[in-house]
């Protein structure tokens, strides 16, 4: 008896020795997102899950149980960002089929991987924009350390209405259809909107996105229309305001956008055809734009491989692609404001740094880019005290490079050094 109750304490101490050991951050340069600048030579200490300190030069640990990591030849940054990914899916020539082939538990275990995958490219937090539902439980599983992955805020799934960009049964045989309303993330009406958004929060969600237009990939001819009534938007807005929702709204075409942006979203992804008017709106409302441009290359590219998309959304994806590039660099000298997002899954996920480059080729200075996938979103989720910058009293979301990204922006797609929340997952 005496033996077990010696060996309990035994743990017990171990447990505070652990958990009081502090790390030391020895780093070369270090990119302060909030006062735009590269800082040189500091020492980032490490304690529990949050940063203690920043010091200048490199600073020895007096406790021997403390430990360092040399990070003096890179450039160290705040966790990246990606407010648009499906943590679930990721694109292949039988995507479509695997929607009668995979079970929930095959879904689980692919998102899984999925979101290992975008932790180790630097990406310590994500907004998931869609998926079954299965997004919810990985946000659970990796909150409770069963998996790893980013940290996640998830829609759970997304809102359509009949037959729109995200009805879960467009393309289906009639007998397959059924009928699915706001349980199943479908709603036609004001009463129903409010519904779906409650049944979101009943699910578990972050916040809400609904599919304001058309979309690309659904199985559907328009790929642009508006597909939402502005009083069926404002209800989804007011009521998920009443649960401390934010709402995201997939849109390409205009018209949708502007019923988004006077309903009351917060983030406008894709917005392809968005025109002068959207944007002067969207920078009196402080609606931001997810410019997702990695996936409007890829998806263009992909429809050029015969068999690669369903007939209907080759002429989308050949439309629709080319043009988010451009649209972006037209918002951001406009002033629209920016959030990083990529719809990581429309592309192969672990390549979400590329938007980066994307960025900068249309104009974008790089401390601004590297901004929109830190304090911004950061801002956006209510997070601005916690994530987004390399400051004490923040969590402890560190990622590293081999060169310094003002210089040399596609650094950011191999990422050498990643920790959240003070644990370090690669090195």
């Amino acid at each position: 008896m005496k033996l077990k109750y010696l060996l309990s304490a035994c743990c017990f101490m171990l447990t505070i020795l652990m958990s009081a050991q502090n790390m030391y951050l020895h780093c070369g340069k270090i990119i302060d997102t909030k006062n735009a600048k590269v800082l040189n030579e500091k020492t980032i200490v490490v304690s529990g899950n949050k940063i203690k300190s920043i010091d200048n030069g490199y600073l020895q640990p007096s406790n021997s149980k403390d430990v360092v990591v040399d990070l003096k030849n890179k450039t160290v940054l705040p966790g990246l960002m990606d407010f648009h990914v499906h943590l679930e899916s990721e694109t292949n020539p039988n995507a479509y089929l695997q929607e009668f082939t995979l079970n929930e538990a095959d879904v689980a275990f692919t998102s899984q991987e999925i979101a290992s995958r975008t932790l180790m490219a630097g990406f310590t937090t994500v907004r998931d924009l869609g998926g079954s539902g299965v997004n919810i439980a990985l946000r659970n599983a990796i909150n409770q350390g069963k998996v790893e992955g980013p940290r996640i805020f998830t829609a759970g799934k997304s809102l359509a209405t009949t037959g729109g960009h995200a009805d879960p049964t467009n393309g289906y045989r009639k007998d397959l259809q059924g009928d699915p309303g706001p349980k199943e993330g479908v709603v036609n009406s004001v009463d129903e909107a409010k519904k779906a958004v409650r049944q979101r929060y009943k699910n578990g969600a972050d916040l809400i996105k609904i599919t304001a237009t058309g979309g690309v990939l659904s199985v559907a001819k328009n790929g642009q229309n508006p597909q939402f009534t502005l009083e069926e938007i404002k209800a989804i807005c007011e009521t998920a305001a009443d649960y401390g929702f934010h709402v995201a709204a997939h849109a390409h075409g205009d018209e949708g956008m502007q019923r988004a942006v006077k309903g009351g979203v917060k983030t406008i992804e894709h917005g392809t055809l968005m025109s002068d008017e959207t944007m002067e709106l969207m920078k009196q409302n402080e609606v931001y734009l997810v410019p997702t441009i990695t996936a409007g290359k890829s998806v263009s590219e992909k429809a050029k491989i015969d068999g690669y998309y369903p007939d209907v959304i080759v002429p989308k994806a050949l439309n629709i692609g080319p043009k988010i590039q451009n649209t972006f660099a037209k918002a951001y000298k406009k002033g629209v404001p920016i959030a990083f997002g990529t719809d990581a899954g429309v592309f192969t996920h672990g390549e979400n740094a590329k938007e980066f480059g994307y960025m900068v080729e249309a104009g974008m200075k790089p401390m601004e880019a590297l901004q929109s996938a830190t304090i911004t979103n950061a801002k956006i989720i209510k997070k601005e005290n916690e994530l987004g910058q390399i400051a004490p009293g923040f969590l402890a979301d560190i990622i590293a490079v081999e060169e310094n990204p003002i210089d040399e922006i596609k650094t950011l797609e191999n990422v050498v050094f990643v920790m959240k929340d003070g644990k370090i997952y690669k090195q």
